[in-house]
């Protein structure tokens, strides 16, 4: 049983826990583990979760230079390690010691009370049947489309958690979204509650936002010995469904959107495609994969950096900046007021205009209810 479950778990790696079975790299937030039981980790073990951490560290983590002095904090820390017999306190304190070198949100260490299964083709690769079993679960969750409506005033509004794997498919499931929509007047794309997943998605969902005509979105830069590999993202020249042309787009984020959700953000951000409303996003902008260090511990290492083609820079550390700065709990009051006004201004249908402003009347008082309420906490 516990080998079934660690199966599925590497499988459902895909989209909750960073490895994408396609076994290209992924950027994603890191979501809290499950619960599990907790469990003595004796000095052996500890030893080998240390020396193949530093290995693949120094074989692998996009700066060299980094992963040097992430070695040499790492073995100044022996004696630490040695007094901590809990497994996931072990991880927790290994994570905290590589972000204080690094400052890399994405470089993270997790223990899994089920033993983690050796790949003979990679750490963590997940099987064939693992993948139909991932590609079931992400079905359940819709492929992270949570919620696909059309709001009062022609709005409409896609509540997006997360971008999967495009390899286990889903889409349909894009197209089917941006089909529903297609009549309406804006557009609100939400992802504050997203911590990102594969850019092959990510660019898949920006192509619907532009013509036919191909666009350059981002630029991976991979580590590969002592040089690098460039990957570029741009938009498709084909898409399944009906593009969103030419109508204003806002996107919702918070302090959690992470990782390929900022990248989706800071395209549109860039290209000047959308109106970024919220809060500042997290930070993390370099993509990686996961690494089997032991029996009971894996390690997120981040292998490559975002260059956004334009500014030539990423987010990582400083996050995507939103063109209108509200708390995370307003942004989608504020932006379905910014699309309202902007259609009342523009629509020469009186009685249009008259809905539009008793739904903006109700927005302004539910906004002020909120401001009202938190600034008396």
């Amino acid at each position: 049983m516990k080998k079934f479950r660690a199966a599925l778990m590497l499988a459902l790696l895909a989209f909750c826990m960073l490895i994408d079975p396609s076994t290209k790299p992924v950027r994603a937030q890191q979501p809290r583990p499950p619960e599990q039981p907790d469990m003595q980790s004796d000095a052996a073990a500890r030893r080998e979760v240390i020396d193949t951490l530093v290995k693949r560290l120094n074989e692998a983590y996009v700066f060299p230079e980094v992963a040097a002095k992430m070695e040499q904090a790492l073995r100044a820390n022996s004696a630490a390690y040695d007094q901590i017999t809990s497994a996931r306190q072990f991880a927790e304190k290994l994570t905290a010691d590589l972000q204080a070198v690094s400052h890399d949100k994405h470089l993270r260490v997790r223990y899994s009370y089920d033993a983690i299964p050796v790949r003979p083709n990679g750490p963590l690769e997940p099987t064939a049947d693992e993948m139909e079993r991932a590609r079931r679960e992400l079905s359940r969750i819709n492929y992270g489309f949570e919620r696909v409506e059309r709001l009062p005033g022609n709005i409409g509004y896609i509540d997006l958690r997360g971008f999967t794997p495009a390899a286990i498919g889903g889409d349909d499931t894009v197209a089917a979204a941006f089909n529903f929509l297609a009549n309406t007047d804006a557009l609100i794309i939400d992802i504050r509650q997203n911590g990102g997943g594969d850019p092959q998605r990510v660019a898949l969902i920006c192509s619907y936002l532009f013509g036919p005509e191909r666009v350059h979105l981002n630029d991976l830069h991979w580590r590969e010995g002592k040089g690098e590999r460039v990957e570029e993202y741009w938009t498709q020249k084909e898409v399944a469904g009906k593009r969103y042309e030419g109508k204003d787009v806002y996107v919702l984020t918070s302090n959690y959107t992470f990782s390929g959700a900022e990248e989706f953000s800071n395209n549109l951000k860039v290209l000047k495609r959308a109106t970024i409303v919220g809060e500042t996003t997290g930070g993390g902008a370099n993509p990686g994969g996961g690494n089997r260090l032991g029996e009971h511990f894996m390690a997120f290492i981040p292998v490559g950096r975002a260059v956004n083609p334009v500014t030539k820079t990423n987010w990582e550390g400083t996050g995507v900046e939103p063109d209108v700065k509200v708390r995370a709990d307003q942004a989608l009051h504020v932006a379905q007021l910014n699309a309202l006004k902007k259609a009342a201004e523009t629509t020469k249908d009186e009685q249009f205009k008259g809905a539009l402003q008793r739904r903006m009347d109700a927005l302004q008082k539910e906004l002020a209810d909120m401001q009202s309420k938190q600034a008396k906490m």
